[in-house]
């Protein structure tokens, strides 16, 4: 143990006495195992730090949670000229549903609109993002209030001009005054302020509910009729805790089928798609990313390897008359061996080092800039970053430390001299 306790302490000097000594060859050489470390651990940490965020935004969801719609948000065999066909989801089928679902807890009903301007006296805030839903869906998507409350049942029910708005819609709109129960201008008449949502950040999936705004979706079924094309329906379908999914899926296409007068031989004129294969559908994209990343960094890697190997040959040479003094003073080839091996791990381990302190300045910056998104730097990518680093060292020092044990004494120091 104290030999290789030796061993280190030597090998270390000697690749200070490398790094003082020969700064810029050094620099150049080692510039790519860091860039490689950076490359590396930074890819890493921006997709944990992604992961971290999408998988805390989905939380508010349960993962079983359906959207039955006449699209599919995900992958489909349905060719797009058939898709186009299918009818919208109606309100009727939404109360259908709503009635007959043994295994859902609730069921909602949303109208997808464009964005439109909300105005309060010389206030103006445009193109706001616009949620037109029933009243279930507070239960589905959890929503914290800041102020006052989400429109309750017969609000939802008979489309009374109620609105609820963001806390960015609240503070552009009436600063620090008391926003609700004042009168708001939409679609060209007056809406009621009953909630401000609790200020949550922004969103990984379309708008913040901080930059948006819920209306009744009966307001609107009111206002443009049943069926406008401007307009696309969807039904959020929430199951019960434990529930059969597969069994309440087959339950939700049984009522719609019935519903709809299909036969046995023709397909569903309607989707079903659940968040649980969003996740896996965004598991696939982050582990792409992942790939993607290593693949473009092992090139540094690679070029960093092969620098720290230059240096290493250009040490043995510089030392060959060192060498050759040591074994013929009885040092063993091992000695000789571990004393470059350990050299060039704690060139590659100072380029890591390098590499993780510039990630962690990039992350700290990253998270000033964006107030919103954490960029985290794990302990396991950390560890992570020094174990490639000394393992490309290793593979780099491998070579040269093995032509220096296997040096001739004599013909080292006559070499040298």
């Amino acid at each position: 143990m104290l030999l290789y306790l030796r061993l280190f302490k030597e090998s270390f000097s000697f690749a200070v006495n490398a790094l003082r000594n020969n700064k810029l060859r050094t620099f150049l050489s080692l510039l790519g195992v860091t860039v490689g470390i950076f490359s590396i651990i930074a890819v890493l940490a921006a997709v944990d730090s992604l992961d971290k965020t999408i998988t805390s935004q989905l939380s508010a969801l349960d993962s079983n949670t359906m959207y039955l719609a006449n699209m599919s948000f995900g992958p489909t065999d349905v060719p797009r000229w058939k898709r186009e066909q299918f009818d919208e989801v109606t309100f009727n089928e939404y109360r259908s549903l709503k009635t007959s679902l043994t295994g859902a807890e609730h069921v909602a009903f949303q109208i997808f609109v464009r964005r439109e301007n909300i105005r309060y006296e010389s206030e103006l805030v445009s193109s706001v993002n616009t949620v037109v839903v029933s009243n279930e869906f507070t239960d589905i998507q959890v929503l914290e209030f800041e102020k006052g409350r989400f429109y309750n049942e017969s609000e939802s029910n008979s489309g009374k001009a109620v609105v609820v708005i963001g806390s960015e819609i609240a503070k552009s709109l009436f600063g620090e005054f008391e926003p609700i129960g004042k009168k708001v201008r939409l679609y060209g008449q007056k809406f009621t302020v009953i909630g401000v949502v609790k200020k949550e950040g922004s969103g990984m999936f379309g708008d913040s509910n901080d930059i948006s705004i819920f209306l009744p979706a009966n307001f609107f079924r009111n206002k443009y009729g049943q069926n406008n094309p401007n307009f696309k329906n969807i039904v959020i379908i929430k199951p019960q805790k434990d529930a059969d999914i597969e069994g309440l899926k087959s339950e939700v296409i049984q009522t719609m089928r019935g519903r709809r007068g299909l036969k046995p031989d023709e397909i569903n004129t309607f989707f079903i798609s659940v968040i649980s294969g969003l996740q896996d559908a965004i598991d696939s994209i982050i582990s792409s990313m992942n790939a993607i990343g290593w693949i473009i960094s092992g090139f540094s890697l690679l070029v960093g390897g092969f620098g720290i190997a230059n240096i290493m040959f250009v040490s043995v040479k510089e030392r060959t008359n060192l060498i050759g003094i040591q074994k013929s003073l009885g040092a063993k080839n091992k000695f000789i061996l571990f004393q470059f091996l350990f050299e060039a791990v704690i060139l590659a381990i100072v380029g890591g080092i390098v590499g993780l302190f510039l990630v962690w300045i990039g992350t700290a910056i990253g998270s000033r800039m964006t107030e919103d998104f954490e960029f985290v730097l794990s302990i396991e990518n950390m560890a992570l970053g020094l174990l490639i680093s000394s393992f490309i060292g290793l593979i780099s020092g491998v070579i040269p430390a093995l032509t220096a044990s296997r040096l001739d004494p004599v013909e080292a120091i006559r070499t040298g001299m």
